[in-house]
Order: C-alpha cells, then structure tokens, then sequence
C-alpha cells in the first residue's frame, strides 16, 4: 500500500517538480553536472522513502577547495512548491553533531552526513510525500527529490 501512495505522490507531484525533474529519474536532477564539475556530489538518502528521519551523504571532492580554502555547505528541504521546509544537521563536523547545515564550513575532502528528523521549521513531523533536497557548496546546487513515507 505505501509503495503505491509512493508512485501515486509522484506522478501527481511531477507536474509541480523544479525543471528537468521527472518521476522515472532516480532523484537526480536531469542534466546536473557531474561532481568532477562541480567539486561535490549528493548522494541518496537512506532510508528512502523514510519515517520519520533520513541520513543524506554528500562527497566533497578535492577539487571543491580552491587554494585550500574551506568550502561553505548548506542544505535545505523544499516541498514540491519550492516552499522551505527545514534545514538537515551536521553529523561528525568538528562545530558538532546537531549543528544546522547552513553555511556550515568543511575544511577538507571527503564523505559527509548530515541528518535530517523529519520536521519542519516548526518542529512538526512533515506529511507523507514528495520533497526537494537541495546541497548547496560556494554557491553551487544539486537537487534531489526525497520521499516521506512509511
């Protein structure tokens, strides 16, 4: 039953989805540069769909950090409006778990985590459905839907 409430959410949400987003696509955003591009990669989070939280693994690539200078991370959730919904927290950063994902320095290369408990702004639990994961290093994006569920 929930894999079904899963496919009917996405093919009624992809109407609403940002440009070049569509239902058979694993998440990813339809011609989004490659991490070698970019410097950095969102990968997918687990679980998904999830209940009530997610972990969501992101690679900064050496590439990222220009003169070795640290690279500014940020993370957000949309719903499929592009409203925002809540910001992830840092796993394992050295300013500490807990720590919101905006602008939050990283000094060097690696796999990330950041986790995310579900609520809104509001400390709220989200409703079942679509949603847009948004990974944001020195002013450069990927997106990726996510799915709350059961």
């Amino acid at each position: 039953m929930v894999h079904v409430l899963v496919v009917v959410l996405v093919l009624i949400s992809a109407p609403f989805l940002p440009e070049g987003l569509t239902a058979q696509q694993a998440g990813a955003v339809a011609g989004a540069p490659e991490a070698s591009d970019l410097g950095f990669q969102l990968g997918s989070n687990y679980p998904n769909p999830f209940n009530p939280d997610t972990r969501i693994p992101f690679d900064l690539s050496e590439s990222a950090f220009v003169e070795g200078r640290p690279v500014n991370v940020t993370i957000r959730i949309y719903d499929i409006l592009r409203q925002y919904v809540a910001s992830p927290t840092a796993l394992s950063h050295p300013a500490g778990d807990g720590t919101p994902v905006i602008e939050l320095e990283y000094t060097a290369p690696g796999r990330y985590e950041a986790y995310w408990d579900g609520r809104n702004r509001s400390g709220l639990f989200v409703r079942f459905g679509v949603y847009i994961l948004e990974l944001t290093v020195n002013g450069r994006s990927q997106n990726r839907r996510i799915f709350a569920g059961g």
